[in-house]
């Protein structure tokens, strides 16, 4: 009974911080597609189910993927658009070459577009995929308000505004404060990392002759230091996995920061720094917090630069524009 009160609660809240970012994004809402096509999150839910029930590593590639595309010209899909001979896409940049899951949004497209051609949109598609993959992996339950169309530029460039992993606290603070975050929510959703793996290539850096005093990055545990070295003695793409527990959302991610276990610079600045330790400290004591948090949060991100009427379009096709 306590822990269904606590999802009803947070649902209502997560109902507030809906309606308070509606201002900016007036088409959204979380019936948009109750008329058009009733069935387009069931279809969404059904193919991100059977695809983690498979490899539930999806999990963190879903969403991470939903991140990637809303830093990068907001939520529109873009990172789902293939490269063509004239143009490099956002897909093919060095920071999403590790993305994963397009064929599960492919998936569900393809089954709405045999029921509601030319109604659910690509940007709609990947982040109730993003929500589902959260809640299968054990995390918090929350609802998005849809409605978001499909752009129609992607391109290689662009990519230059994702966080890059040797960012320290003072630059990520910076960087998701250009984007409308405060501090706090730049540390709430940085815990996705609690999914998922990094390739060795964004931290070997750490590993050796770090700089001028140091062989080794010193904010890194000794034992979790060569734990990574044996890991990426296998090359680059070789995987370190973000905490113990990488399939299943929890409070692991911000455990390990507090050990010296963060994989990236841009993890483990979040406990190195004054500006930000003790989030990850109330995060790691208080689990409710960090999944209420988090999808205060993933509402907000969802509403970044959204577009609407000819802003945008349905895309047939996530892979390319109409």
């Amino acid at each position: 009974m306590a822990s269904f009160r606590l999802i009803t609660l947070s649902l209502v809240l997560i109902e507030v911080v809906v309606h308070r970012y509606t201002l900016s994004a007036d088409a959204l809402s979380m019936d948009y597609y109750a008329m058009a096509c009733p069935f387009a999150e069931i279809i969404v839910r059904n193919a991100v189910n059977r695809a983690l029930r498979n490899d539930p590593t999806f999990s963190a590639g879903l969403l991470r993927m939903h991140f990637h595309d809303c830093f990068i010209q907001g939520c529109d899909g873009s990172v789902l658009i293939d490269s063509t001979k004239d143009n490099v896409a956002e897909k093919d940049s060095p920071a999403n070459l590790s993305l994963r899951g397009y064929e599960i949004i492919d998936q569900a497209k393809q089954q709405i577009e045999a029921q509601c051609p030319g109604v659910v949109s690509c940007a709609d598609i990947l982040a109730m995929a993003a929500r589902d993959a959260v809640l299968w992996a054990g995390g918090p339950i929350y609802d998005i308000p849809k409605g978001r169309k499909d752009g129609r530029r992607s391109r290689i460039e662009d990519t230059i505004n994702l966080p890059p992993p040797f960012f320290n606290s003072s630059n990520l603070i910076r960087m998701f404060g250009q984007r409308g975050f405060t501090a706090q929510e730049m540390v709430v959703l940085s815990g996705a990392h609690t999914l998922g793996a990094a390739r060795c290539g964004s931290f070997k850096n750490r590993l050796s002759k770090f700089d001028a005093t140091h062989d080794v990055d010193p904010s890194l545990d000794p034992g979790f230091a060569r734990m990574l070295t044996r890991t990426c003695s296998a090359g680059d793409t070789a995987e370190a996995p973000f905490d113990w527990t990488r399939n299943s959302f929890d409070t692991a991610y911000f455990n390990a920061l507090q050990m010296g276990g963060g994989v990236l610079i841009s993890d483990q600045t979040l406990f190195t720094s004054p500006q930000t330790r003790g989030l990850v400290v109330a995060y790691a004591m208080n689990e409710a917090r960090f999944f209420f948090d988090f999808s205060q949060a993933m509402v907000k991100m969802g509403f970044l630069d959204v577009k609407e009427g000819d802003a945008g379009e349905v895309r047939r096709d996530c892979r390319r524009v109409n």
